[in-house]
């Protein structure tokens, strides 16, 4: 009977590590391609044959985009609104969640319902516009910040997380003289690390790759971020091909633009994505398991 679950073990062993390998090559390999073309000449890549390896070694489209001042300007107004708005978005997650996680609080199911409510319906994108323009936020960081400070499905993952922590602890620290504050600053949040980090991870990539906020409530170019310069290179070395212009760095930069942008984009995140992973890992399993 051993033998036998020693055997059917050894078999799920390798039928899993079958199929992550197929995961991980389907996954990896679209980037890899996507790497390869953004060095790759564009008669190699209008003919199909660039895969994993660069052909006709290129990197005209990247002096292009990285020689343009307002491509930095545009890359550092992105890198401020991903810091300020994914601050701002977790001190008010984190201050609802806490709040919500409390069973014992008056009114504890309406408030969540109006939360729930408003990721199941929408003002719609007219009525937004016409608020944040009211309110004289356009053409301000803060029209990229506001809207968007509360996700409502990170909220209930952090609510679920607090709620699961031990109620004895904040209890004693409560008997210790900590007032509620007190409570979540040093005794919650230290115990929060996992749930955070994944937290932090969720609000940055989506305000980073965030563009038609901007789009929307943005007309000055040199407060766009540089999601918005890239889709207007994008745009623009489209039209110029379309044309048939005749430039050849131009002509060069529309056949490979679109994956260049997309290496630009990711760098930021990828290089941030070590620092965080391992809490990440711990954050995405929460409520997996009970008991």
């Amino acid at each position: 009977m051993t033998f036998e679950k020693t055997r059917g073990y050894r078999a799920f062993q390798v039928v899993n590590a079958v199929i992550l390998t197929g995961v991980v090559v389907v996954t990896l390999y679209p980037f890899l391609n996507i790497l390869a073309r953004s060095f790759s000449e564009e008669r190699y890549i209008v003919g199909g044959q660039v895969n994993l390896i660069p052909r006709g070694f290129n990197i005209t489209t990247y002096k292009l985009v990285v020689s343009d001042s307002m491509f930095w300007t545009n890359y550092g107004n992105t890198i401020v609104y991903t810091v300020v708005a994914t601050a701002i978005a977790m001190l008010l997650t984190t201050c609802y969640a806490y709040v919500l996680s409390k069973k014992h609080l008056k009114g504890r199911t309406f408030l969540i319902w109006v939360a729930v409510f408003t990721m199941i319906f929408s003002g719609g994108l007219i009525p937004n516009y016409v608020l944040v323009n009211g309110l004289g936020l356009t053409n301000s960081i803060w029209a990229i910040v506001l809207p968007n400070a509360i996700s409502v499905f990170n909220l209930l993952v952090m609510k679920a997380f607090f709620e699961g922590l031990p109620q004895e602890l904040e209890e004693a620290a409560a008997i210790d003289g900590l007032n509620t504050y007190g409570v979540l600053w040093r005794v919650v949040l230290p115990l929060s690390k996992a749930v955070i980090a994944t937290m932090v991870l969720f609000y940055a990539v989506s305000f980073w790759n965030s563009w038609f906020t901007a789009f929307l409530y943005l007309n000055k170019t040199d407060m766009f971020p540089v999601t918005i310069y890239l889709r207007n290179l994008i745009a623009g070395a489209t039209g110029a091909e379309s044309a048939g212009a005749s430039l050849s760095e131009a002509s060069a930069a529309a056949a490979n633009i679109q994956s260049v942008t997309i290496m630009l984009t990711v760098l930021p995140i990828l290089a941030v994505y070590p620092f965080v992973q391992r809490y990440f890992v711990s954050g995405v399993m929460l409520g997996a398991v009970k008991g």
